[in-house]
């Protein structure tokens, strides 16, 4: 099943219909709202708002584990995060969406990156994050609704709330980063923890405040007022992928821990083989 985690401004989806509804406690706690299982036509899909109903959430204080893993646990096995940010490239104008491919970790240990740890070990490669498969049925779907959208961008993830300085933006321009954003992380590499294909959209809201031009260093109201049209189109976007059949995903998503588990599961208690269970599902 499809999971999609819904970003600054994508709350809901309009259009669809509510199936159900669940609170899911996970072992990491509870995710930012209850999942919700959505239909369109034939199509389900389960839906949850990762700052919450409401925006209550900044960056730093969301849950991704458990978001994630509530999202695995009802069912999903594919992911794709909606958000917002910053362009460090000209080419990446406002309003368009980019497809990330490659993440740069920028954050600083406020945030909890792995399900594993507490007499689990496990060390999952993240050398290629996100679903070739998955990202490919976005953009050909983004490109069929005339979006215009960009491949193979590395997303550079801060902290915030803040945003950033001139001399952050040109250190991120310099490190080879396309987007500058502030929630994909650790989201991409629980998703890849918990063996599910994962991409990304992200809608450009503004030119980083590297761009010469001072007027394109937006405040976040005037970034929220751009941001109205572009939240249009990821609804129309969202409702065509769902009538469009998915993609056939690579096993090896579908594998990421039959290696990367070391500690043997004649070591572990219910609890942690329960855990290791839901993920490797």
């Amino acid at each position: 099943m499809l999971a999609i985690v819904g970003g600054t401004g994508l709350y809901d989806v309009e259009g669809l219909e509510t199936v159900a509804e669940e609170s899911i406690d996970t072992p990491f706690g509870r995710p930012s709202a209850p999942v919700r299982k959505l239909r369109l036509g034939d199509r389900e899909i389960l839906f949850l708002p990762r700052h919450g109903r409401g925006h209550a959430l900044l960056p730093h204080e969301i849950n991704y584990r458990a978001n994630v893993f509530a999202l695995k646990k009802a069912g999903a096995r594919m992911l794709v995060g909606f958000s917002a940010v910053g362009s460090l490239r000209e080419e990446l104008s406002p309003g368009d969406f980019a497809i990330p491919s490659q993440y740069f970790d920028m954050t600083k240990g406020r945030r909890e990156h792995t399900f594993f740890g507490n007499g689990i070990a496990a060390h999952v490669s993240t050398a290629h994050p996100t679903s070739v498969q998955l990202s490919d049925w976005i953009a050909d779907t983004a490109r069929e609704v005339n979006i215009s959208v960009h491949r193979e961008s590395t997303y550079a993830c801060v902290d915030g709330p803040r945003l950033g300085t001139r001399a952050e933006s040109f250190f991120l321009r310099n490190a080879a980063c396309d987007v500058v954003g502030m929630t994909n992380v650790p989201e991409v590499f629980l998703a890849r923890e918990a063996q599910l294909a994962y991409a990304s959209v992200c809608m450009v809201t503004d030119y980083d405040c590297w761009h010469d031009d001072v007027a394109q260093h937006v405040t976040v109201q005037q970034v929220i007022e751009r941001y109205g049209e572009t939240l249009i189109q990821a609804n129309d976007l969202l409702k065509r992928l769902l009538a469009t059949p998915l993609p056939d995903i690579d096993e090896a998503y579908r594998r990421a821990l039959a290696t990367a588990v070391l500690t043997p599961d004649s070591a572990l208690d219910a609890d942690q083989l329960d855990l290791l269970a839901i993920l490797r599902a």
